[in-house]
């Protein structure tokens, strides 16, 4: 598996790299299949002991991206640079294999040997490469305790769950001490329940261990929980990168809001305004008049721009009709469905051929068919591009 097999992972972590730029870097890496362009020109970096996901949705190019990471692919344009070391570059026609570029992988299956214990599943990548017994038991010893399969390690390994097998290939693509884990969809067989008890098990251990890692998911709340940054991915190019938090409240486009969780779009133009204000005034229409929001425009927007006010459910407050909320805006509308959630009730407001989906703690006790307000907080609304 790495050509650093006979190391011991040292108190405190792995030895992480030499470029203070980011341990791996993916630059302007292209990759075609066909006429199909599956990575278009895609350039970010994972930093020491970084956790990065490449979110999006299927074919929009994460996996094939990850795939050129580890050396299962080979580029067209571009290169990656691992540990201040080329690994890829289609230019100087560099591809080291997959087993020479010393990364532990956990795919979508879970690729354990079914004729082996968890012992020797995990031992097995080791004995390859003829690491001498001692360092294989202590080793082995090691990263069963560390996903907390010590107490199974005689166990075959098809009488474990799903979960336990998923921590039996963890332990597998670590225990060579690897300069890097990747990760594709690692979780998607599993039960809703285990997924989310896993998620947390990942990020706790990648932190501990102290490794970076890429992580590919199409499961926004997964990406949400496990990363420090995420790049989301549309149609084999990068649509944005940043904190989970940043992109969920700062979206960049239509896609990206749309994609990390749920939103409301109100179709609008953007009006005159000041220069550098922050939020501006956006026109839209409600019953047939023109109402004006407010929100947060991208770099460049400027009046007249045809856009989207996008707004999440949680950020509208739904108000009885004569509430009056400050001078933040309301829309007026009737309530066209009430769902009780538990945590939540969801509202929809049905103002004019606009619908507006809410979230609301409390029950307001408004009937179907009421007349409300639902109230945007204008720090909360941003302009994307129509």
């Amino acid at each position: 598996m790495g050509h650093h097999a006979d190391k011991v992972i040292p108190e405190g972590g792995l030895k992480q790299g030499k470029d203070p730029q980011g341990y791996l870097i993916v630059d302007h890496v292209t990759k075609n299949f066909g006429k199909v362009v599956a990575a278009d020109d895609v350039s970010f970096s994972v930093g020491k002991g970084e956790m990065v996901t490449l979110l999006g949705p299927s074919g929009c190019g994460k996996s094939t991206t990850l795939r050129c990471v580890a050396g299962l692919e080979t580029i067209d344009q571009g290169q990656i640079i691992m540990d201040g070391e080329p690994v890829s570059s289609a230019k100087d026609h560099i591809s080291i294999p997959p087993e020479r570029r010393d990364i532990g992988m956990v795919f979508q299956s879970y690729a354990v040997w079914p004729h082996m214990t968890v012992w020797g599943n995990v031992a097995y990548p080791l004995q390859v490469h003829k690491v001498r017994k001692e360092e294989v038991d202590s080793r082995v010893r090691q990263m069963l305790s560390l996903v907390g399969l010590a107490e199974m390690a005689d166990r075959n390994v098809t009488k474990l769950s799903g979960g336990q097998q998923q921590r039996v290939v963890l332990a597998r693509a670590l225990v060579h001490n690897p300069r890097m884990l990747l990760f594709d969809e690692p979780l998607s067989n599993l039960d809703a329940r285990l997924r989310v008890s896993m998620r947390f098990e990942i990020r706790q251990l990648q932190q501990r261990v102290g490794i970076s890692a890429l992580y590919v998911t199409h499961d926004q709340t997964e990406a949400m929980v496990l990363s420090d940054r995420v790049i989301v991915m549309n149609q084999g190019r990068i649509e944005q990168v940043g904190h989970p938090l940043e992109i969920y409240r700062r979206p960049v486009s239509a896609f990206v809001a749309s994609f990390f969780g749920e939103v409301n779009f109100i179709e609008g133009t953007i009006a005159p305004f000041e220069k550098a204000a922050d939020p501006v005034p956006v026109d839209v229409q409600a019953h047939g008049k023109t109402q004006v929001l407010f929100a947060s425009p991208q770099p460049g927007m400027k009046a007249g721009d045809p856009v989207y006010v996008c707004i999440r459910p949680q950020d509208i407050e739904v108000v009885s009709e004569s509430d009056e909320i400050g001078t933040t805006p309301g829309m007026m509308g009737k309530v066209s469905r009430i769902v009780h959630m538990g945590s939540h009730v969801e509202y929809c407001v049905d103002v004019g051929e606009l619908q507006l989906n809410c979230h609301c703690v409390h029950d307001l006790g408004a009937p179907l068919g009421s007349a409300v307000k639902a109230v945007l907080k204008p720090e909360r609304c941003i302009c994307v591009s129509r």
